[in-house]
């Protein structure tokens, strides 16, 4: 007569087996939140670096060839720095010639005070070569 059920080698074996499933599965779960976690800054960076470009863009007190930099309200460890430079000018512009401006604009963040990350895009607008001041070289 045959008793039915496991032997203790067979249910060991199938522990182990588990045990490693488990394990993989837990481990591929890890690393997804992580993967999540630092989409989502980078989709946080992007929403902030179009806010302040477009910002950037309407805005007339900026230097024509220079740079400006700030850091963002409500995010921590984040800010900015935009560089604008002359892009496309005519032969020989004067004060007043209208020129195509260039605006690059870096965002950089530190993820939970971890290490630096960078966003960099640029945007393109008319301007107009200042006109310097009387008594001003």
């Amino acid at each position: 007569m045959k008793k039915a059920g496991f032997t203790l080698l067979e249910v060991m074996v199938a522990t182990l087996i588990m045990g490693i499933a488990v394990t993989g599965l837990i481990v591929g779960l890890s690393q997804s939140v992580r993967n999540a976690s630092r989409l989502a800054s980078y989709d946080r960076a992007a929403a902030l670096a179009r806010s302040q470009m477009n910002e950037l863009l309407l805005s007339d007190q900026l230097p024509f060839d220079g740079e400006i930099e700030g850091r963002f309200e409500g995010a921590p460890n984040s800010g900015w720095r935009a560089v604008t430079k002359p892009f496309e000018t005519q032969a020989n512009p004067g004060p007043g010639s209208e020129v195509l401006e260039r605006i690059a604009l870096q965002v950089w963040w530190e993820p939970d005070g971890g290490t630096r990350r960078t966003l960099d895009i640029a945007g393109y607008r008319s301007a107009r070569i200042p006109v310097p001041e009387a008594g001003r070289p």
